[in-house]
């Protein structure tokens, strides 16, 4: 008895499986998810949250090393999230346009549940970002879980149509980076199948008028982007950033828009 005893005891102190950035963690289930933290950084560590495009992986976005160095010039963990299916189950997505609800931010909170328990994780400085699709993954997260994050990168992509007119958490602050000829999502959305991507612009002023954005928010400049921002009054920034060129991602304007939300934390 005491040898099972000891047993049981020892399997229910046994740390989290061990998982990075060259294997998958689990969660909810079957959901899995990849991190890496630089070598280097300071305890607690803050971390961005990448959502990839359609088709794409965790394991395919920890390959992008422009997306490790990122990590280590932030000083952050790097969180791969990963699809459950070739893309996110998000509201009125390709797969089922008539689904009106989300089940994503259910895996990220168990994503940010399990991390904690394997790093000393800053939840205090939480960006959520994506590029494509992974960029519709993220307005999602921004609408779903605003508290959850300090601030929202999507880029070149926002929600299926039709976009949600409110948000069931407060406003938060977000950059939304888009270039001007992106024809795979372009900034007013195109058709896919049964489904239609929503229009940036008429997404930008719902969330901002919902939100209270009026006044303008002072934004650095940057040689390969032209941006404008609007604050609250609670503080929160919502920034356009468009630049010169297509459906093409460049790790470096999310780091600066990281850099950029996080010096106003």
């Amino acid at each position: 008895m005491r040898l099972i005893l000891a047993a049981t005891l020892s399997l229910l102190t046994l740390p989290a499986a061990a998982c990075g950035p060259d294997s998958d963690c689990t969660v909810a289930g079957d959901r899995t998810y990849r991190y890496y933290v630089p070598t280097d950084a300071d305890a607690p560590v803050g971390a961005f949250f990448h959502a990839h495009g359609y088709r794409g992986s965790a394991n395919g976005a920890m390959g992008n090393q422009s997306l490790r160095a990122m990590a280590d010039r932030l000083g952050m963990a790097f969180v791969a999230l990963n699809a459950d299916a070739e893309d996110w189950n998000l509201a009125h997505h390709p797969r089922n346009p008539s689904q009106s609800e989300t089940t994503e931010p259910v895996y990220v909170e168990a994503v940010i549940e399990d991390i904690a328990t394997r790093i000393a994780l800053d939840r205090g400085r939480l960006i959520a970002t994506g590029f494509s699709a992974g960029g519709m993954m993220t307005w999602t997260l921004a609408c779903e879980m605003s508290e959850t994050f300090a601030g929202f990168v999507p880029y070149a992509g926002t929600f299926w149509a039709p976009s949600p007119a409110t948000c069931p958490t407060p406003p938060a602050t977000l950059v939304h980076i888009h270039g001007n000829a992106d024809s795979t999502v372009p900034q007013e959305g195109r058709a896919i199948g049964g489904a239609r991507q929503g229009d940036l612009h008429r997404v930008l002023e719902t969330y901002g008028s919902a939100g209270g954005y009026g006044a303008p928010a002072p934004v650095p400049s940057r040689d390969d982007m032209r941006c404008e921002g609007r604050e609250n009054a609670g503080g929160d920034a919502l920034v356009f950033c468009e630049f010169d060129g297509g459906h093409s991602y460049s790790p470096a304007r999310v780091e600066w828009a990281i850099e950029w939300i996080l010096a106003r934390l």
